[in-house]
């Protein structure tokens, strides 16, 4: 929290009368407060920090305990009164702000705006500092308060947490720990979002569950961070165990993203490489874009962050917005997080007619957010009907990179056969004998072409079925027939499919590694043909 000290002593030094500070970490700020009313070097001044809470009262050298306490208006007065340069913080003072005793509020108010000239003029420097979760402000006073910005932990605050944590443990002898430097960067950067608190009890669970602390306890900073996702409502936590070794084919993206693994961490700073903004990812339904974005989530061990975007709207003016930068400032605070917007054409249309210029107002609030976001967020957005994306979203600068996903070429589906055939044939009794060879996958592979992956997975499973109808071990024959009977997406929208190709052509990059821009069986291809 490098800013906020020199932030708020500017604040003082020009004599502000009123400074609000919404944050959870209530211990954390006073401490800050507390190490800039003593250092001479930014405020000039020292001054003396007095603190009150409606259980406590004013706490202080000199405070009158008893008067204040439950005692807003007597705490401003003793403010009023107090000669000695000081801060005053107050606690959920916000309260007082808008509850059901409108009289008393008034004069709450009132008296804040009656002490602001004082605090500003006075011989002897005082400032008030409200000190809550939430911003309330009263109308009255709007541009008499000034609302400062404090920051959840930061890399480096959240390592010398978990280095402190190591080191006694370590010293009590009770827990084990396997970390290195790259190891508790790592963890860092997990926790990123969390408060020091909450990170602390991260640290802790993961600590106690085996006396051990290993790489693989990273989940449990995720645990938490679902926690901070699941309060919110609008995002969805996806847990996937999907490995990237468990998508098909799409050899360019796969690259493309191996590539950026890990870019969000400080190893990365000495190539002043930017964090990756995100990819938009187009094409066929049913050819693994969805299952995709799970394996990223699970190979960059980020959390998955799922926007459903017709969640966001709600009933009344103003609510979609509002809903909208709520789910973005989520996704900011679990950071670095992916953030994957199924089907976004859908919720970002080119249309949004009728609707009072909600869905414009929403796209816009989206497309500057993806221009303008400092947090390391990345955005994994797919979509199958390109006609409605709007122009807008393509341009360069909202996404690293467009890929098209074609339907899958040979070598493809026969990597899609082994791995359906590898996940689901392991019983003995339902191999039988039955030898899984590339040449078989390779035949089966041929009389496959134009099929999708979802296409190819329906087809072993109807083999399966087949096999498990008669009580038997799976044949060959199972697999042929089943294929016979599938009518392949590629025929029944045959036109469909070849728009998307031309429109691929010059907008986007083929997902999958083609070689001489053909698939196996020698048929045109969507997308430009790049090596990663």
């Amino acid at each position: 929290m490098a800013n906020f000290p020199v932030a708020f002593a500017n604040l003082l030094k020009a004599r502000f009368p009123y400074v609000y500070i919404a944050t959870w970490e209530e211990e954390r700020v006073l401490g800050l407060i507390r190490d800039v009313a003593r250092d001479a070097a930014l405020v000039r001044t020292p001054r003396t920090v007095f603190t009150w809470s409606v259980t406590e009262g004013m706490v202080g050298p000199g405070a009158p305990l008893r008067e204040t306490t439950e005692a807003p208006l007597d705490a401003l007065g003793f403010v009023e009164r107090h000669v000695e340069p000081s801060i005053f913080i107050f606690k959920d003072f916000h309260v007082f702000f808008g509850s059901d005793n409108r009289e008393k509020d008034h004069q709450v108010v009132r008296k804040l705006r009656d002490l602001s000239p004082l605090l500003k003029q006075g011989t002897k420097p005082k400032s008030v500092v409200f000190l809550s979760p939430s911003v309330q402000l009263p109308l009255e006073l709007e541009k008499e308060i000034t609302v400062l910005d404090f920051d959840l932990p930061s890399v480096i605050d959240i390592s010398a947490l978990l280095r402190g944590m190591i080191e006694s443990n370590k010293a009590s002898g009770r827990v084990r720990v396997t970390l290195d430097d790259k190891d508790i960067e790592r963890f860092a950067n997990a926790a990123l979002g969390l408060t020091l608190h909450e990170a602390e009890n991260a640290f802790a669970r993961a600590m106690v569950r085996d006396a051990m602390l290993t790489p693989a306890d990273i989940d449990m900073i995720y645990e938490e961070k679902r926690q901070i996702v699941g309060k919110a409502g609008i995002l969805e936590f996806v847990k996937s165990d999907v490995k990237i070794e468990d998508v098909g084919g799409l050899g360019n993206l796969k690259r493309w993203l191996k590539k950026r693994d890990k870019s969000w961490l400080d190893s990365a700073q000495k190539y002043e490489l930017p964090a990756p903004k995100g990819v938009l990812v187009t094409g066929i339904p049913g050819c693994g874009k969805s299952l995709l974005a799970k394996a990223i989530g699970a190979a960059w061990q980020l959390p998955l962050l799922r926007l459903d975007v017709g969640r966001i709207f709600g009933s009344y003016i103003g609510q979609s917005e509002e809903n909208l930068r709520n789910a973005l400032r989520t996704a900011e605070a679990v950071s670095p997080s992916i953030l994957w917007v199924d089907e976004i054409e859908k919720g970002f249309s080119k249309s949004g007619e009728g609707d009072g210029g909600t869905s414009s107002r929403i796209f816009a609030t989206f497309l500057t957010w993806m221009q303008e976001k400092a947090k390391p967020v990345f955005v994994i957005a797919t979509a199958n009907n390109i006609d409605g994306l709007p122009p807008e979203l393509l341009r360069k600068g909202r996404f690293d990179e467009i890929f098209f996903v074609d339907l899958p070429t040979r070598s493809e589906r026969i990597d899609i056969f082994r791995l359906h055939m590898g996940r689901r044939l392991r019983h003995p009794d339902v191999v039988g004998a039955l030898k899984v060879t590339e040449e078989a996958l390779g035949k089966l592979a041929d009389i496959t072409d134009g099929f999708i992956g979802a296409e190819i997975e329906q087809a072993v499973i109807s083999a399966l079925f087949d096999a498990y109808a008669e009580d038997r071990s799976i044949q060959w024959t199972d697999f042929s027939r089943a294929i016979r009977s599938t009518v392949p997406l590629s025929v029944t929208q045959r036109e469909r499919i070849e728009q998307i190709r031309q429109w691929a052509n010059q907008r986007a990059v083929n997902a999958s590694v083609v070689e001489e821009g053909k698939d196996g069986k020698g048929g045109s291809r969507g997308g430009r043909v790049l090596a990663f």
